[in-house]
């Protein structure tokens, strides 16, 4: 990149699981690259979503939502979280309008006070409350911690996420354009396909089910045009095995067809998508499978 004014950095999305950070990404880039779901700790890894204009290019890093772990896996998403705060040039701190600061919160306040980076406040969700409630949730953040700026934003409608990411340009350093301007994320395709899928089994399935549930892309061929992917999900009990599946494959096969259905929005190809069930107990807490899973630590 040749221009001297070209602006450039890494900004991390911190917060609570369930305020809003996939669906703000996925709206700043304008297409799906983290699966959304209003079930808790829904996004895993580091996603970094890559946007890019004429004058600047900043790469988001939406990280799973800070909470207090129960499993290996949980372990996993606390340190991907925290882990991005190390070496970003802006945190955006997201909290979710509808709901009072309570302790989650005021963790994540704890780890940003050791950050030396500018901090902005997101309150999301504004379109679900009165315009008059929004000073009121500014003072219960703005004595916590020096915030750079407060926005109240909308991820969903896209109240003030413009003027947002205006700002954060002119507030970026000037730097190089690390990745294409037509590459939207860093992650394989590999990824983002198990991501799609998975984000189907937590829209039709019961509450029991998502949070013990992985996809693993056994494989991806290409075949006359026609993408052929086989894909196994991962559950702990025979029972949930049972629910994926359905009676008569039912579920399996509404999981399927929806999740095709983003796969070739995405890949710009027809797909034939071959999903199987498997039960692995308690991999959740078993490291080898969480490696193997794509939960690695050197992914952070």
């Amino acid at each position: 990149m040749d221009n001297p004014d070209f602006h450039s950095g890494f900004i991390a999305i911190v917060g609570r699981p369930n305020v809003g950070k996939s669906t703000f990404l996925n709206r700043v880039i304008g297409q799906k690259i983290a699966i959304m779901s209003d079930k808790p700790q829904t996004t895993r890894n580091k996603i970094q979503g890559v946007y890019t204009t004429k004058e600047a290019q900043i790469v988001f890093i939406d990280t799973p939502g800070i909470h207090k772990p129960q499993n290996k896996l949980g372990d996993f998403m606390m340190e991907s979280a925290l882990s991005a705060l190390k070496e970003v040039d802006a945190v955006l701190f997201m909290v979710n309008a509808t709901k009072h600061r309570g302790a989650g919160d005021n963790f994540i306040i704890d780890q940003l006070k050791n950050v030396d980076k500018p901090i902005y406040l997101l309150i999301n969700k504004i379109d679900e409350i009165s315009p008059d409630d929004i000073m009121p949730i500014i003072e219960q953040y703005k004595n916590a911690l020096t915030f750079k700026d407060v926005y109240p934003i909308s991820a969903l409608q896209g109240n003030n996420v413009p003027e947002l990411i205006d700002t954060l340009i002119k507030e970026l350093p000037n730097g190089p354009q690390y990745y294409p301007a037509d590459e939207v994320t860093d992650h394989p395709e590999r990824f983002v396909i198990s991501e799609l899928i998975r984000e189907k089994v937590l829209e039709l399935t019961r509450q029991e089910i998502p949070h013990s549930t992985a996809v693993v892309i056994e494989s991806i061929k290409t075949e006359d045009s026609l993408l052929r992917i086989r894909a196994t999900i991962i559950v702990e009990r025979d029972g949930q095995k049972g629910i994926v599946i359905g009676k008569g494959g039912s579920m399996l096969k509404k999981i399927g067809t929806l999740a095709r259905k983003d796969i070739e929005n995405m890949m710009g190809n027809k797909v034939f998508l071959e999903l199987w069930v498997k039960v692995e107990p308690h991999w959740r807490d078993k490291a080898n499978l969480l490696n193997s899973y794509g939960y690695r630590k050197d992914n952070y």
